[in-house]
């Protein structure tokens, strides 16, 4: 059995003139991080392995809620449609349990619904915890098992 879990960066600031890729967090992005982080750890998962989109509120997000997990930047994460963060997935080394992927919407609230369906919303620092029985390689939509939600803004 491996585990995906599937998060959407932190809320995070819109400051006029600066590009997308380079917004930070806002106080509570920062907050939320740190509460998904102690949530899925309260859970008993502990990541191999964070895929991470290179934008600047992904990154700040992924080492807030891991601080001591590897984090491998991926450049496909960042505006991608759910098919290519499953190839992302898909691509993960096949002696790893856990993996986070950690984007944007709307493609990780749509890669989360594909493989296990359910019926959430996906703000801003929100996670999915998905159970699958394939290689990562082989993982196809409809193949996940949805063991939990977390909404920063439910709990």
């Amino acid at each position: 059995m491996r585990t995906l879990i599937v998060l959407r960066h932190a809320k995070a600031d819109h400051i006029p003139g600066l590009a997308d890729r380079e917004r930070p967090l806002t106080g509570r992005g920062e907050r939320d991080a740190k509460r998904a982080g102690d949530e899925i750890r309260t859970a008993g998962l502990n990541p191999d392995i964070v895929l991470c989109s290179p934008a600047l509120r992904t990154k700040r997000t992924a080492e807030i809620a891991f601080p001591e997990v590897e984090i491998s930047y991926e450049r496909d994460i960042y505006e991608a449609y759910p098919e290519e963060l499953l190839e992302v997935v898909r691509r993960t080394d096949p002696e790893l349990s856990t993996v986070v992927l950690c984007g944007h919407n709307p493609g990780v609230h749509e890669l989360a619904l594909g493989l296990a369906g359910g019926d959430y919303v996906f703000r801003p620092g929100a996670f999915a915890v998905i159970e699958v029985e394939s290689a990562w390689e082989d993982l196809w939509p409809g193949e996940g098992r949805l063991v939990t939600h977390w909404d920063p803004k439910e709990s």
